[in-house]
């Protein structure tokens, strides 16, 4: 994998999801798709093999969420179980940890959720409250969560706390982020969760998370204490390719109805896709949505060859590119389908809605920007 021409073996894998996703289709079972993912080995296709993965990277995990979501039935736990939660144990756990959890999250027996967002930092990860303090050999994790994906269906979280590096300063802001990464089991005592009544509705649920004083063993630390941002990072550059998939998918779901309806349906003597303000916005949409699969697998190119720098930038501008050409294929699929764009039918509606979330999650495109202004380009910081 290039990172521009896919092997042929990626097409394979490419074109055999995409027949998965043609038999499921759009009102999937996720449970049962999940289950036939895991059985045929594409949830776990980036985790080692000798711990029950296909050995591949983030290049195979993307394309097996793109095809779902281009047949209309992404799985959003992808996002965060064998991508996030399964990459950062394969690079930094224990081997008692990589034995526990990696099997289970590659046949998909096992899911973990991936707890960040608080309700006061947002996307600014060095405002993160949640702390862990030692007491004895244990660790004792106090602190909220937000907008935490499936937790009701995880079997365990990865939490993101902080230890107290040093004081915090004049702003209350912590002096010293050392970030730190957590298994947390789902019926541990003290850790909480309360359902988001969100007006997407998803098979994923929303949830706010307490931790109260929640006690873990010392082997439920994966990685160094001290490896601060190279650890977090080993998780979020994953987070935002695969955002980048689901986008990409989601867009081709949208303009793959509007291309078979502009096609067939004819109002005066030919086919509306026949006229060219039909025709050039459904290209222009291909054309960008083509353009971020290219930065998406350059990304996770970058990524797989071990350059977590320049997989930074890469998968940062990936998730950007991603997010707009969604929206806007999605948009310009209801356009071309008018009130039939709005119906239950045809399906595109939900979309809407769903489109905004690649801006908005799991970090804005404001923030996307500021990281591009600053790291790419050298400006000087607003904040």
């Amino acid at each position: 994998m290039t990172g521009v021409i896919e092997s042929q073996e990626n097409k394979d894998l490419r074109a055999a999801v995409a027949a998965l996703g043609a038999r499921h289709g759009r009102g999937f079972d996720r449970a049962a798709l999940w289950s036939e993912a895991a059985k045929l080995g594409y949830l776990g296709v980036n985790l080692p093999e000798e711990y029950g993965g296909g050995g591949g990277g983030m290049a195979e995990l993307s394309i097996v969420l793109e095809e779902l979501g281009a047949a209309g039935c992404p799985l959003l736990m992808m996002v965060v179980s064998p991508a996030i939660c399964g990459t950062v144990i394969a690079r930094f756990g224990t081997e008692e940890q990589r034995r526990t959890w990696l099997p289970g999250l590659a046949d998909g027996s096992l899911t973990m959720a991936f707890g960040i967002t608080e309700p006061d930092a947002g996307s600014n990860s060095h405002r993160i409250t949640t702390t862990a303090r030692r007491d004895g050999d244990d660790w004792i994790l106090t602190g909220r969560k937000v907008f935490i994906s499936g937790v009701d269906i995880a079997d365990a979280t990865l939490i993101v706390g902080r230890t107290r590096s040093a004081p915090d300063d004049a702003t209350g802001r912590p002096a010293g982020l050392k970030p730190c990464l957590f298994i947390v089991p789902r019926d541990t005592p003290g850790f909480e969760r309360t359902g988001i009544d969100m007006e997407l509705q998803a098979a994923e649920k929303q949830f706010e998370l307490v931790l109260d004083d929640v006690r873990l063993p010392a082997d439920s630390l994966v990685g160094d204490e001290d490896a601060g941002l190279l650890q977090l990072f080993a998780g979020l550059n994953p987070e935002r390719i695969m955002t980048a998939a689901f986008a990409i998918g989601m867009g081709r779901y949208a303009l793959a109805r509007a291309v078979d309806y502009a096609t067939t349906r004819q109002v005066w003597k030919l086919p509306i896709g026949g006229h060219q303000a039909i025709a050039h916005p459904l290209a222009q949409a291909h054309i960008e949505l083509e353009l971020a699969r290219l930065m998406m697998q350059k990304a996770a190119a970058l990524y797989d060859a071990g350059d977590d720098i320049g997989a930074g930038e890469a998968a940062n501008m990936a998730k950007y590119a991603a997010a707009e050409a969604c929206v806007k294929a999605v948009d310009q699929a209801v356009h071309t389908l008018g009130g039939n764009g709005l119906t239950r039918e045809y399906g595109l509606a939900p979309l809407i809605t769903a489109a905004r979330v690649a801006r908005i999650a799991p970090v804005s495109r404001e923030m996307i920007l500021n990281y591009v202004s600053h790291q790419s380009l050298g400006l000087p910081k607003s904040y």
